[in-house]
């Protein structure tokens, strides 16, 4: 199969890009009054309206062309169908199985792992009932109030964001807290306003030897023994996410309390597996469920849609366009929902620990950009913040703007705010303002010539800054679900375009080896010899200045 640059719609798009890349689109908006209708797509409860992109139709024409030549429909269909994609681990990449919510038998080295999904599943339905009905009681007696989720990577960022974002589906006895950070400070925050008699600590380590998230544990071990002095009574408030038993019961952990997931689901996509029993801990099996079946219906949506409407490929290739041919380097994902406040953060770790790749599938050299940096905030915030950059700044970044039409909250006046402030910037970032229409302004408000002649162009906004916009009907568990997988599949495209595997992550596999090495030159009682000489001398200042030696 040709590499990306040497395919033929690549090289069409190049010339293509060449003659229309200082278009304006004021221009084609003014050229074409329905080109909010011929650019934009409604699946289900989501909009994508991509009107406000550098693209005309000719330029939608080859980016599907490029699609096709990059064989999408044979790679996904891959994926689905359970063939070992991930050819550096000789994984499968079945993230999408955990969602299944159709009759279909899914195979991974000649058995359905169906009845091992569902399995799960009702374990977890049935741990979560108990715990949320207040049958689980703690070493005195009394029901959990207080859940703490122990992870990184993956086993926080998704169900952190998760819960955060399905804040008003969350039990109302319970309160859910999330520590992944090493620093001591992050469990010793969390808890001190914590009783020891009735929280539950979850520990999410598929190998139950990572070493930050076993270093949390074991620290919330100490304080529930040193608090309680009932080191029997751990079984009671520790359960476990993870595949090696034999570590789990050293640990205190009874093995009928540990959750299982399997080495074809990806850390940054394990939400949908048993990772997220503190999601279900929190919105109750039902909404749960309801949250895997708007994943499975974006499944089903770009398993089966054509590619010229198919939401996800869209979305790909409108990246595509600007990080090959117009070089950003960088898109912002912008939430315009409280809710959704830590989404970006969440689709850092998607994108960039998945397509952060220089290494195509044929182990050569790739002389193109892959992997945006993804970035952002709460659009609100934002706008206070980095918008200045996004509006008058020199790079050209591309931008998701994400927004609810109906609120949770009672504040109607401020939603119809927000929304306004969405709707808002992305015109302001399409339009700009003319040197014309800055000066009309000024004259209105009283300046003089000369003011007007020194003033004006700073307050020019050139415009033509490219925005997709995504009305969400409301964020609840199927929305979110849908919208999760959305970007997952997204990603995914790219991936494949550009040649790569976006499934392993040997750059952060390393960092770990590493990082455990230093970690035992720290233990040592002598100086640190066998990194680099810069590594060996901050060991051992750091070793000097705490006095470890």
């Amino acid at each position: 199969m040709p590499r990306f640059d040497q395919l033929p719609a690549y090289n069409k798009l190049k010339a293509h890009h060449h003659k229309i890349k200082h278009i304006k689109m004021r221009e084609l908006f003014d050229e074409d009054p329905d080109r909010f209708n011929q650019f934009s797509l409604i699946f289900d409860d989501i909009l994508l309206d991509y009107s406000k992109n550098r693209i005309t139709k000719q330029t939608m024409q080859k980016l599907f062309q490029l699609a096709k030549e990059s064989k999408i429909e044979m790679w996904r269909d891959r994926m689905f169908n359970g063939e070992k994609i991930n050819f550096t681990e000789n994984r499968a990449v079945l993230h999408t199985a955990l969602r299944n919510q159709s009759k279909k038998k899914i195979f991974v080295d000649n058995q359905d792992v169906m009845p091992k999904i569902n399995a799960v599943l009702d374990k977890m339905t049935s741990f979560s009932r108990k715990v949320r009905r207040g049958h689980w009681l703690g070493y005195t007696g009394k029901p959990i109030t207080d859940v703490v989720n122990i992870g990184i990577g993956g086993s926080d960022l998704g169900p952190q964001m998760v819960c955060r974002a399905l804040y008003p589906y969350q039990h109302p006895r319970m309160k859910f807290h999330f520590i992944s950070n090493v620093d001591g400070a992050d469990i010793d925050r969390n808890l001190c306003n914590l009783n020891p008699e009735t929280t539950l600590f979850i520990i999410s380590s598929k190998s139950f030897t990572t070493l930050e998230t076993i270093s949390n544990a074991q620290s919330a071990r100490h304080w529930f023994i040193k608090e309680t002095q009932r080191e029997q009574d751990i079984d009671k408030h520790f359960v476990a996410i993870s595949s090696n038993m034999e570590a789990i019961k050293a640990f205190g952990i009874d093995p009928q309390n540990m959750f299982e997931f399997w080495d074809w689901v990806g850390g940054r996509y394990s939400i949908w597996s048993a990772i997220g029993l503190s999601l279900m801990l929190s919105i109750g099996p039902s909404h749960y469920m309801d949250f895997l079946r708007g994943a499975f219906l974006m499944d089903k949506h770009f398993e089966n849609a054509p590619l010229e409407q198919n939401m996800p490929v869209i979305m790909a290739l409108i990246g595509i366009w600007y990080t090959n041919f117009f070089k950003s380097d960088s898109q912002a994902i912008l939430p315009y929902d409280h809710y959704l406040r830590t989404l970006t953060q969440y689709l850092q770790q998607t994108d960039m620990e998945s397509n952060g790749k220089k290494v195509n599938r044929w182990g050569e050299r790739i002389h193109y950009q892959t992997g945006s940096i993804i970035w952002g905030a709460s659009g609100i915030n934002g706008q206070h913040a980095f918008f200045q950059l996004l509006h008058q700044g020199t790079k050209l970044i591309p931008a998701d703007f994400i927004v609810s039409l109906q609120t949770h909250c009672i504040y109607q006046e401020q939603h119809h705010m927000m929304v306004a402030s969405t709707l808002g910037q992305t015109e302001t970032l399409m339009c700009g303002r003319t040197l014309k229409e800055t000066i009309k302004e000024m004259q209105a408000s009283n300046l003089t010539p000369d003011e007007i002649e020194k003033l004006a162009p700073h307050r020019v906004l050139e415009g033509n800054h490219p925005t997709n916009t995504l009305l969400i009907n409301k964020i609840n568990p199927k929305t979110l679900g849908m919208l999760i997988a959305l970007y997952e599949h997204k990603i995914f495209v790219q991936g494949i375009i550009w040649n790569i595997n976006s499934f392993d992550q040997w750059g952060v596999e390393l960092g770990k080896k590493i990082t455990g090495k230093v970690m035992q030159n720290i233990r040592s009682n002598t100086p640190a010899t066998i990194h680099d000489a810069s590594t060996n001398a901050l060991i051992n200042y750091y070793k000097k200045i705490t006095g470890d030696y």
